[in-house]
């Protein structure tokens, strides 16, 4: 890598880095009774968004002050739809296993929890992920290990999914500073509206 792509790529990352400190503090002192309000209207639209396309559905249980959308993927469970949640196998790869919502969660990596080992291995069709901020035009900051970006990446190449970022109306910025490996959202839903960025829907 030449000094020019490196100081590209170290100014990169410095920009996400900033933005990602400044959008979760903000999220951080959501209070209370304001977050459970959102995740309410966030659960109503993602059943919505889910329950109009079929397939296999990704979900994500929280870590810090994410959004909970564990009880939209309850719903999705009684409504007879299959949900997987990620699990964080090494460095780079994330594996997503079956849950019914009874199954025992270990420890999934990075602060998470999913089905153990013995949880069948399945690839989504609809992948719903958290995230630090988003912008319109699909862009996502995640947390900064990539591994959403490398498992769509990996299921882009067989199937097509439709990756759905969801979080708080406020973790909204202008813009994601976002490099090649970044793949953009297909949708954002948030406690005030669906955003459609993609042409998948």
């Amino acid at each position: 890598m030449t000094d020019l792509n490196l100081d590209w790529a170290e100014s990169l990352a410095n920009a996400k880095a900033d933005l990602r400190k400044r959008i979760l503090a903000r999220r951080d002192v959501l209070p209370s009774h304001v977050k459970a309000s959102a995740e309410n209207a966030i659960r109503a639209r993602v059943l919505s968004f889910v329950l109009a396309r079929p397939g296999i559905v990704s979900g994500f249980l929280p870590i810090r002050s994410e959004v909970d959308i564990a009880p939209a993927l309850g719903d999705l469970i009684k409504a007879g739809r299959t949900v997987v949640l990620p699990v964080v196998i090494d460095r780079t790869t994330l594996e997503f296993r079956q849950w019914d919502g009874s199954d025992a969660l270990v420890d999934a990596g990075f602060g998470t929890r999913g089905p153990g080992p013995e949880a069948a291995v399945v690839d989504p069709q609809i992948l719903l992920t958290p995230l630090a901020a988003f912008d319109r035009r699909g862009g996502r900051l995640g947390y900064g290990a990539g591994h959403y970006d490398r498992a769509l990446a990996r299921l882009d190449a067989s199937e097509s999914v439709i990756a759905v970022g969801v979080g708080f109306a406020l973790q909204e910025t202008e813009a994601v500073p976002t490099g090649e490996t970044d793949r953009p959202l297909d949708a954002i839903i948030t406690e005030s509206e669906t955003i459609i960025c993609g042409a998948k829907r």
